[in-house]
This record gives structure tokens, C-alpha cells and sequence, in this order.
């Protein structure tokens, strides 16, 4: 067919109010993707780009779901595609909009910014791992500060990530261990921000920036036992200012202090939670569990002081406790806490539930909602 009559019958079914009609036509479109230059040049025609972006986005939103997966992975790469057409798409569901996300050429920082603003965590994971994509919009995603979104951005080696945008990543790792293996492989990473980043890693991660960076693993760790130090004999220096602290909310306000110089030193980590049981010192471990998990501390002490033990291996989940380490945790609690959480050994039971086939972020969510009165 001719490159006139191709036109002419874009633009009879374009003119038809048909549904059957408008269905053709976007099917029509969706083939033209396949056909090379020849698509090209009639689909930026002038009369077939004057009525297609008067039409295209009530034919959109009239087509079948498939039909528009189709067209938005047909269009990911199409310079020609009309701008509005590619940001419905966008906004679309997720498999639909995932293609034109990650590709489209038409869509500009402008876009992507609006879509971080407007749009679900799946669509702003997928903007943060789009190739290439520029200063605004990593401004954008760092200013969000979703964990998830930074992570995606965090594995994203094409994206315009200046001094200054690595080095707030590097201390949004302090506080979201999921970020951390992918920044300490990202190519722009320098070896100061490498080096801070030590602090807060695992042995495996911090052995690949040893090796990458060249760094001094003894200097490292002795500063950072020098700072653990310098936090345990600050509380207790607080603690013995002349007199015994008394009452419970002074001693509580030395544990959250404590807690604020060890996350500062990157040495809160949720082993440490144990040891304050084991200490005997429940204020500590709740301050700690609190700031682990983003948590408010009187969301910790509701799950504490409640009938239900599952709520406790929720937060535990949330900040990467094992399960196999939970029954000696609830039990330390009790013995420290009057016996609540209650439940008996059936709340125990209940609570190894709270362990299941998700990650860390949907425990933290699903603690949240929970344990929230009302």
C-alpha cells in the first residue's frame, strides 16, 4: 500500500466514531511500529500528527488492556510518538506504563518529575532506574527519600549523580541497609564516601571496598570501636553525674542518647538489640528497635506492653532479626517487661508468622498499621 493511501486510511478510521473503528486504528498504529522509516515518515505527517493528537486520548482510554501494554511497548522507542499519547501511558498501570518509562524518548525530566510526584512507588522505581536520567530528576528522588526509589537509584550507573547526590545516598544507606550493595558498586563512588560507607556495611560489602578502594580495614574498625567507646562511657559518665538516675523517663532519655551516638557511629545494627536484653537494659532495646525500624517509640511500647506478641516479631522482622532469634528475644522481654508481651506459648507461635516470605519494608509497613490504635 501507498504511503498516500496508508494516510488516507489512517485518517478514515481516525474520523470514525466507531469503536470497532478505533480499536483498527490504534492496532494499525501498533504495526506501523514494526515497519521501519516508511512509519516514520507518515506518522510525523502533518495531517496524520494534527488528528492523532486531537484523538489519542480518548482512543486510549477507550482500548482494551492489552491493547495499550501493546501500543506502550510498540511506542517505548518512537521519537514520533505524540507527547500526550506517552504520558497516559505512563500513568497507566504498571505493566503498561513500565516500557515507556524506561524508554521513551519523549518523555523529558519534566515528565519523569511529575510522575515521581503523581504516580506509585512501582512507577518511581522505574523512573530511578531509567538510563541516563538527568539532574532534576535525581534532585527529585532524593528530595522524596523513598527508600525503595533511592535503592532503584542507588543501582542506576547512567544517572547523573553528582559529589553531593552520592554522599546523601551514602548516609540514607546509615538508615536503609537495601541501598548499600548496590551504592558501594555504583563506578562514581569516591573513596571518602567509600570509607564512610564502611561504617555501616557488612563484612562482605566492606571487603569489596577494601579491595576497590584500597582502604585501611585497622584504622577503620579501630575508629570505629574508638567511637562505640566513646558512646558507652558517655552514657555512663551521664549515668554517674553525682547522683543514680531515679526515675524511669531519665534513665529512658540516656538510652535514646546512647542509641543517637551509636547509629552516629554506624554500630546500631540489630545484634546490638540482643545484647541490651541481655544486659537487662529494655529501655535501650526498645530506643534501639525504635530507630532501627523508623519506628515512633510509642508504637515499640504499645507492641511491648500488648497481648500480642506478633506485633514485636513484626518490628524484630522489620529491622532484619532473625526468626530463629525471636523466641530467646520475647522471652528476655517478659522476664524484663512483666510478662507482657502476653499470649502465652500460643501468641509465641502466632508471632513466627510475623516471619514470612517478605521483605524487611512490608514487615515495617504491616508493624505500622498494626500496632496503631484504631
Amino acid at each position: 500500500m501507498s504511503f498516500a493511501a496508508k494516510t488516507d486510511e489512517l485518517l478514515n478510521l481516525a474520523r470514525s466514531r466507531a469503536p470497532a473503528d478505533r480499536e483498527r486504528l490504534l492496532l494499525a498504529i501498533v504495526d506501523l511500529c514494526d515497519a521501519g522509516d516508511a512509519a516514520v515518515g507518515l506518522m510525523t505527517s502533518q495531517p496524520v500528527q494534527a488528528l492523532l493528537n486531537s484523538i489519542f486520548m480518548s482512543l486510549v482510554v477507550e482500548a482494551e488492556r492489552d491493547i495499550r501494554r501493546r501500543l506502550s511497548e510498540k511506542l517505548s522507542a518512537a521519537a514520533w510518538a505524540p507527547p500526550a499519547l506517552i504520558n497516559v501511558l505512563a500513568l497507566d498501570d504498571i505493566e503498561i506504563a513500565r516500557p515507556v518509562i524506561a524508554g521513551s524518548p519523549v518523555l523529558k525530566d519534566h515528565d519523569l518529575v511529575r510522575l515521581l510526584v503523581e504516580a506509585t512507588i512501582e512507577h518511581q522505581i522505574e523512573v530511578a532506574r531509567r538510563p541516563d536520567i538527568g539532574p532534576p530528576v535525581v534532585a527529585a528522588i532524593l528530595q522524596q527519600s523513598e527508600p525503595a526509589v533511592l535503592t532503584a537509584l542507588a543501582g542506576n550507573a547512567s544517572a547523573a549523580l553528582g559529589a553531593h547526590d552520592l554522599e546523601r545516598l551514602v548516609e540514607a544507606a546509615e538508615r536503609h541497609a537495601a541501598i548499600r550493595s548496590p551504592l558501594a558498586r555504583h563506578p562514581a563512588l569516591s573513596g571518602d564516601l567509600a570509607a564512610r560507607l564502611y561504617l555501616w556495611v557488612g563484612q562482605a560489602i566492606r571487603q569489596s571496598l577494601v579491595e576497590r578502594f584500597r582502604l585501611d580495614p585497622v584504622a577503620l574498625d579501630a575508629a570505629i570501636a574508638a567511637s562505640v567507646r566513646e558512646a558507652h562511657a558517655g552514657a555512663a559518665a551521664e549515668a554517674c553525674e553525682g547522683r543514680t538516675l531515679a526515675r524511669d523517663d531519665e534513665r529512658e532519655d540516656m538510652e535514646r542518647r546512647l542509641v543517637a551516638k551509636l547509629s552516629a557511629a554506624g554500630q546500631l545494627r540489630a545484634g546490638y538489640l540482643l545484647r541490651a536484653l541481655k544486659e537487662g537494659r529494655l529501655p535501650l532495646f526498645a530506643a534501639g528497635l525504635a530507630a532501627l525500624g523508623r519506628f515512633e517509640e510509642s508504637q515499640v511500647r504499645r507492641a511491648l506492653d500488648s497481648d500480642r506478641p506478633e506485633l514485636l516479631a513484626l518490628a524484630c522482622a522489620a529491622v532484619g532479626i532473625d526468626r530463629s532469634a525471636f523466641p530467646t528475644i520475647l522471652a528476655m522481654v517478659r522476664d524484663l517487661n512483666g510478662g507482657r508481651p502476653g499470649g502465652g506459648s500460643e501468641g509465641a507461635r502466632r508471632a513466627s508468622g510475623a516471619f514470612g516470605p517478605f521483605d524487611a519494608n512490608i514487615a515495617g509497613a504491616a508493624f505500622r498499621q498494626t500496632v496503631n490504635p484504631g
